[in-house]
């Protein structure tokens, strides 16, 4: 009979943690939550402080009696629900319905799952954090509040399904707002003139820089003539040589927020999908007989980039083993911490150096293995030197006409010999060589070559840039960034088109009234200002009522006034242009949660819908009347044509773009290369940087 109960939240750990514990300890799983507020109502007393009203979760009831009957068995129950806010509110919960004294030693916390750490936190437990509770509650509370009080008035105003929510919200507005920058933009010109100079028998490129004097940017093609004209000859002087060495330091270990970004720009891998596999590695796998079931990464919803002292032992002892004594940092640079970063557990990291993922791949699943060795292999490069490069930058004068070469070298590779940090648009660290020059010394300009270019608009968020973006301005937590994502796809609001996020109507039609009715809600200062106030609370220097009270107070205005005043959307029906073909009524253009959709006018007698040719708002090339729109061909394969077909015939497996080519004015399309898309001319020779996703 064992003497003590452990509850913890996935029954995936259960057995592993009871495995090192010992016979005297049983461990059982609450499965997540056992209490929360109803689905049913609100839950939440305005009127009382804003008392909640918890109840047992629908299907917890038999879970929550299998834990009483345990407790009633053993001497002590320990509560080891997961180490942040919602754990610390789980074990509240289960202390609340097992009567647990919440002020005893009852809660036990550890980052990792493995042997040593959990037999190290049984050594400490401490009492239930109430600030911890209060934040969660306090975020649980708001949440309530917003979607409980906006989304009927949605549902009743547009149709039902819709929702709203503090960080979905302000998620939709970013994403909408910067459509509308991409339809506003308007593209300016710049022209860049490209040498290609010999030195001996060895070529290198040069850009044209300025007068010798300043830099000079290049707007027309008439500047750039008269440059040309200056240029006398072929001989150019070298003015100037700039040698320099650079240092390059490895990047921090993982946080959720970054973990997502890299997974994201490195494995294609959406933000949901991560942290499903993250969460797998950290409850445990089993690895053989030798060590059975073991957690393989530390916690992994944190904002902190903080390495335990026995963690960087044991990575310096394996860089040094590795790759020797030169490849281990001296000083491990501390990344910039976001100024709303809780620093409650470590970075992400392997729970063990020592497991590498070629040991491991027999064991872990494809996608396992490769997040796992993202993991470990940006842990390790973490703590390995920092990378240096000699640069070097050659001024090449004729007249008052300057070119600029630049060449850069990897004199030792450090951290870079095991991982390189990913970008958003793909760029990579590459070896330009220039010959040797010096000062006074001649060089021969083979080419010159001027260059037209227009700016381009701002890119439409990726996931991994949405996610940065929402962490920089202090939008959401680290176990929020996936859910919100998710959030606005299966409500419709946003759509994912080569992987960047485009709101739909319905997500424009939805945030055009919360902006009227609600301007708090998606209101980006307002909201990371309620972040820093849940923190607040969480570090015991507010109250949780007094934080939620001095936003109910404004906000039930608000809902008051939006209730009376707020139109009723109408969505109507638009005319197809086509008849049904299973009993001839006309068809319509319905507005679905996922879009438009067609549908017979004879509905509910005949229910025959179907997917529209979707608009994509550009007018057609070919006979200007008829918009063009999105179609599949017998094969599924995309394609884009007239609307007014058959009598306009304009086709294209490219997806036109709604403003001119700013070179001829003629149709610019999106042409999709093996990682990403280019805009290119249909006509002319203009096309823009690719866009990588």
């Amino acid at each position: 009979m064992a003497d003590y109960l452990v509850i913890v939240e996935s029954p995936a750990k259960a057995k592993t943690i009871e495995r090192y514990l010992g016979k005297k300890y049983k461990v059982k799983a609450s499965v997540g939550h056992v209490r929360d507020l109803p689905r049913s109502q609100m839950g939440i007393d305005t009127e009382n402080n804003y008392e909640p009203k918890y109840i047992t979760i629908r299907g917890k009831g038999p879970v929550l009696q299998e834990l009483k009957s345990a407790a009633k068995k053993v001497k002590k129950i320990y509560l080891a629900a997961d180490p942040d806010r919602e754990g610390e509110a789980i074990a509240w919960h289960l202390a609340t319905a097992l009567n647990i004294d919440i002020e005893s030693d009852c809660r036990v916390v550890f980052n990792e799952i493995t042997k040593d750490a959990i037999l190290e936190s049984f050594k400490h437990p401490r009492s239930i954090n109430m600030d911890l509770v209060d934040a969660q509650q306090a975020r649980r509370m708001l949440d309530r509040l917003v979607g409980y009080n906006i989304s009927p008035i949605l549902w009743k105003k547009v149709k039902k399904g819709l929702s709203a929510g503090r960080v979905q919200s302000v998620a939709l507005r970013m994403i909408i707002d910067r459509e509308n920058e991409i339809k506003n933009f308007q593209p300016e010109e710049y022209w860049t003139i490209e040498g290609s100079f010999e030195k001996g028998k060895k070529t290198f490129d040069a850009l044209y820089y300025g007068d010798g004097k300043e830099k000079i940017k290049l707007t027309n093609e008439d500047q750039v003539k008269a440059i040309l004209k200056n240029v006398k000859g072929t001989e150019f002087n070298v003015a100037n040589v700039t040698k320099k060495e650079r240092k390059r330091n490895a990047a921090p270990a993982f946080t959720t927020s970054s973990l997502q970004q890299e997974a994201a720009r490195k494995l294609n891998f959406r933000a949901k999908k991560t942290m499903m596999l993250a969460q797998q590695l950290y409850e445990g796998i089993d690895i053989g007989k030798k060590e059975g079931t073991v957690g393989l990464i530390t916690y992994m919803r944190t904002d902190s980039t903080r390495i335990s002292e026995t963690a960087k032992t044991e990575a310096i002892a394996y860089i040094e083993t590795k790759y020797g004594k030169e490849y281990i940092a001296t000083e491990v640079k501390q990344a910039k911490k976001a100024s709303n970063a809780q620093d409650a557990h470590e970075a992400i990291r392997p729970t063990s150096t020592m497991r590498t993922p070629d040991e491991l791949k027999t064991v872990l699943s494809r996608d396992q293995l490769r997040l796992y060795r993202l993991i470990w292999e940006r842990f390790i490069a973490s703590q390995m030197a920092p990378a240096v490069l000699d640069t070097v930058a050659v001024d090449l004068q004729n007249g008052d006409v300057l070119f600029r070469a630049n060449g850069s070298q990897v004199k030792f590779a450090g951290f870079m010999k095991l991982y390189i940090e990913g970008t958003d648009d793909q760029t990579e660290e590459t070896t330009k060589l220039l010959p040797e020059m010096g000062i006074g010394d001649k060089v021969k300009s083979l080419d010159i070559e001027p260059k037209q270019h227009f700016t381009q608009p701002p890119p439409r968020f990726s996931e991994a840039r949405l996610v940065k973006t929402m962490e920089e301005i202090g939008i959401g937590r680290p176990s929020t960034y996936a859910p919100t994502l998710d959030t606005l796809q299966r409500r419709g609001y946003v759509v994912l088109d080569a992987k960047r996020f485009m709101p739909t109507e319905l997500g424009e039609i939805v945030h055009q009234l919360v902006l009227e009715f609600f301007p708090d809600i998606i209101n980006i200062e307002f909201t990371a200002k309620m972040e820093q106030d849940l923190d607040d609370v969480e570090e015991g220097s507010r109250k949780w009522v007094e934080v939620i009270d001095e936003f109910y107070k404004d906000f039930e205005v608000h809902v008051k006034h939006a209730d009376a005043e707020m139109e009723k959307v109408v969505i109507k029906d638009e005319p197809a242009g086509e008849d049904c073909e299973k009993c001839g009524s006309p068809m319509v253009y319905k507005l679905g949660r996922y879009g438009k959709f067609m549908a017979c006018s004879n509905f509910p007698d005949c229910r025959n819908t179907k997917a529209i040719m979707k608009p994509i708002d550009v007018k057609c090339p070919s006979c200007e009347d008829g918009e063009i729109v999105e179609r599949k061909s017998k094969t599924k394969r995309l394609f884009y044509g007239c609307n007014q077909y058959p009598e306009c015939e304009f086709v294209s497996w490219d997806k036109p773009i709604s403003r001119p080519c700013p070179k001829c004015s003629e149709l610019l399309v999106e042409k999709k290369l093996k990682k990403g898309v280019q805009i290119q001319c249909t006509k002319c020779d203009y096309e823009e940087t690719p866009i990588i996703v």
